[in-house]
């Protein structure tokens, strides 16, 4: 899988064996294009909020720590829908307290460089990001 944010190329994997369920759902919606914006609670990661959207999954390999580079799917809860990227260290948590998401890809290239994105996104605001096969 490709993922480009803010003109920022980087190859990830999808997590199959982990989130079967998630990754079927995420590559049904591909190519998958919206903008990140910083967290307000997490740390160092980049957010997709995505309301009220349903993938109509459960939870599986839930984190609410991921490492740099894991890329999270909230599915609904105590929260909106959303998208999580940790660039840094996170704890994922909401206005609602810890939240955990399913790890259903990794970012496998340039994590030096998604932390110059996620800093850029912290001062600069939203940044525009696809996800591809």
């Amino acid at each position: 899988m490709r993922i480009e944010i803010d003109g920022q190329r980087f190859d990830a994997v999808l997590e199959t064996e982990k989130s079967p369920e998630t990754c079927a759902a995420f590559q049904q919606a591909m190519p998958f294009e919206s903008r990140v914006v910083h967290v307000r609670w997490s740390g160092e990661g980049v957010w997709i909020p995505l309301g009220d959207m349903d993938f109509a999954v459960g939870y599986e390999d839930a984190t609410a720590y991921p490492a740099p580079g894991q890329i999270l799917l909230y599915p609904k809860g105590k929260s909106e829908t959303e998208i999580l990227i940790a660039y840094g260290n996170v704890h994922f948590a909401s206005r609602a307290g810890t939240l955990a998401g399913n790890h259903f890809a990794t970012i496998t290239s340039d994590l030096d460089k998604l932390r110059e994105v996620g800093v850029a996104t912290l001062w600069e605001g939203a940044k525009t990001i696809r996800f591809e096969d």
